[in-house]
């Protein structure tokens, strides 16, 4: 099993930034990709971005791209987003994800951290 932590999340203006992060235990914190994703009230959760067992090959949603950057800490077991340039409809609760074999399917969730985005 992965158990996972998000931290990070909160209220910020429109054009600030906020980084969460996902502790991660339980397994070798590099046999496993890691994700982000994110829902907003109401909707249906979506994809933000990945990242790869090696940290070479990130991955992130239309809306993302050039505002998001996804990291990973192998010292620290630890997992990042960064977001720049935050929007109101950036607003949501945000889950980190890990994906143990290259199936599509994302094995375990975190608990979410709330971002608000204020206009």
């Amino acid at each position: 099993q992965v158990q996972l932590v998000e931290s990070g999340g909160g209220l910020v203006q429109a054009g600030g930034s906020l980084r969460l992060s996902c502790a991660a235990s339980g397994r070798t914190f590099s046999s496993y990709s890691m994700g982000w994703f994110r829902q907003a009230s109401g909707k249906e959760r979506e994809f933000v971005a990945a990242i790869s067992r090696s940290g070479g090959y990130a991955y992130y949603a239309d809306s993302a791209k050039g505002r998001f950057t996804i990291s990973r800490d192998y010292a620290k077991n630890t997992g990042y987003l960064q977001m720049n340039s935050l929007k109101p409809e950036d607003t949501a609760v945000y889950y980190c994800a890990v994906r143990l074999r290259d199936n599509g399917v994302y094995d375990y969730w975190g608990q979410g951290t709330q971002v608000t985005v204020s206009s």
